[in-house]
């Protein structure tokens, strides 16, 4: 009968196995310490003494950022995943014109149910054309919801279509969210070599007629 042999690595292994799970807890600790924030935190609020308190609220009467899921702070405009992810899918566009209540009652329709858009205005002629051009129609309020066209304000329509593309009935923008300014359709571009402010026609040279505000654009139906 032989004696197993002793084997002082098998002791030093066993203790040191033993110190690791000993020093687990603290090891623990340490990470979780040096997190931002708790896990089920959404805001990060400063004080005005600089204390820094975590919420799951977003406060109304202090500033707050958000917090993405690896604590990092993310922008207070910053959309909802479920909703970007419609946004990504049915991008929503809406074409406007001056001097059209249609156009103001759809805008206000879109912010009140949250709805993230793009606003183009159709108001020189170089944006008649483009419009004419690109949507076939001559109405406005008009918007496109991903690839479909609503010409001419129908709240039951645009609400039905904004409801099967998956966008929420009542908004959940979050607070202090801004949506972007109206552009033109056509963007004005200066021509180059001209110092800013100075006009952008040449001596002699006929310019495209722009539609004054507050007056319907010609070949326009509101």
């Amino acid at each position: 009968m032989r004696l197993p042999l002793f084997r002082p690595e098998t002791v030093n292994a066993r203790r040191v196995g033993a110190g690791a799970l000993l020093a687990l807890p603290a090891l623990l600790a340490g990470l979780l310490a040096s997190l931002s924030g708790p896990a089920w935190a959404l805001y990060k609020v400063v004080g005005p003494d600089g204390r820094v308190t975590y919420t799951d609220r977003a406060p109304v009467d202090k500033p707050a950022k958000a917090i993405k899921a690896n604590g990092a702070s993310a922008p207070a405009d910053a959309l909802p995943y479920e909703l970007q992810k419609v946004v990504s899918r049915f991008p929503v566009t809406l074409y406007t014109g001056n001097n059209c209540t249609p156009c103001d009652t759809a805008r206000q329709l879109l912010k009140a149910r949250g709805v993230p858009f793009t606003e183009k205005t159709v108001t020189s002629s170089e944006d008649i054309r483009q419009f004419r051009s690109q949507e076939a129609t001559d109405q406005l309020p008009t918007v496109r919801i991903g690839q479909k066209q609503l010409s001419g304000l129908q709240h039951s329509d645009w609400n039905a279509y904004l409801d099967a593309a998956g966008y929420p009935a009542t908004s959940a923008l979050p607070p202090g969210y801004q949506h972007s300014p109206p552009t033109p359709l056509v963007p004005i571009e200066p021509k180059p070599g001209n110092a800013p402010g100075a006009s952008d026609a040449t001596p002699g040279t006929p310019t495209t007629p722009v539609a004054p505000a507050g007056n319907t654009p010609a070949g326009i139906r509101f």
